[in-house]
Parts: structure tokens; C-alpha cells; sequence
């Protein structure tokens, strides 16, 4: 199977202590059925295996979108993230294929064979704070404008 294990990460507010710097990231704007989404963008290995680590606190309608090459099988766990986050996996078409809901914090002594991860297809997977996918209206089907950004569509900073 191609999967990839992929961490997560974003960063507005960081746990102090040890722990990476929050990654500073390119930005874009999507429009969900209730919000405005502000996603940081993870594109490389590197970012995305950061991805949503660390944080402690996202913002409402924040979060991050994770861009892969092509639809593919994607594998998320939630090591070492603090908060539970909604996991939204879309397709190349933007259109929504699952939401994982209310993905809980894992024991950070769990050995990485017993995280448990969230398998779905998709080119993108979005994270955001848990409950928020419901709240602004991300169910499977929702169209979402994501590949606009390549095209310049999109706002991103």
C-alpha cells in the first residue's frame, strides 16, 4: 500500500519548553459551507511530518492543509500533538471523501507501532481544531476550493 505516516503540526500558540519553533508557513484561505478556513500550507516531507506538533492551541477556523502529489492512500497519527484535531481527507476534485471527528491525543509514551492512524484517500488532508469540521459545515461531499491556490485563484500569503 502507498501510505505515508504523516505527523502533524501548526502553530499558533506552542507549548514552552524544548519543542520545535512553530513552523512558519505560506497561508491560504478556504471557503467552507459556514467559515472562512486560514490553513497553513505543509507541501515538503519536512513540513508535513512537523505538521500540527507542539501546538497547544489553534484559533477557530484555523488550521493546516497538507498537499500531496496526487490522490493517494494517507496515513495521519497524532504523535506528539497536544490537541485533538478534526482530520478532513479531500480529493484531487476538492471534494470532501472522509472526516475523522474529535481525533483524541495519543500517551505520549505509546510506542509509534501502537498510534493508532487515520486512513482515508485524498490529495489533501486538512487539520483543524476538533469539533470544527462540524461547526462550519465539513461533512464527505463538501466541495472545497483547495487547488485554487495552484493557480493563484486563492488568496495565500
Amino acid at each position: 500500500m502507498c501510505s505515508q505516516t504523516v505527523a502533524l503540526a501548526l502553530a499558533l500558540i506552542v507549548s514552552p519548553g524544548p519543542q520545535p519553533t512553530p513552523q512558519q508557513l505560506p497561508t491560504i484561505t478556504v471557503a467552507a459551507p459556514r467559515a472562512m478556513l486560514t490553513l497553513q500550507i505543509a507541501r515538503t516531507p519536512a513540513q508535513q511530518e512537523a505538521g500540527l506538533m507542539w501546538v497547544t492551541a489553534l484559533a477557530p477556523h484555523a488550521g493546516m492543509l497538507f498537499v500531496f502529489p496526487s490522490d493517494q492512500p494517507l496515513s495521519f497519527w497524532m504523535k506528539n500533538t497536544l490537541i485533538p484535531l478534526d482530520m478532513v481527507f479531500v480529493g484531487a476534485d476538492g471534494r470532501v471523501r472522509k472526516v475523522f471527528a474529535d481525533v483524541p491525543v495519543v500517551d505520549s509514551a505509546l510506542a509509534d507501532d501502537r498510534i493508532p492512524l487515520e486512513i482515508a484517500s485524498g490529495r489533501y488532508v486538512i487539520e483543524l481544531p476538533a469539533g470544527e469540521a462540524a461547526a462550519d459545515g465539513i461533512v464527505s461531499g463538501t466541495p472545497l476550493r483547495i487547488g485554487a491556490f495552484l493557480t493563484g485563484d486563492a488568496r495565500t500569503s
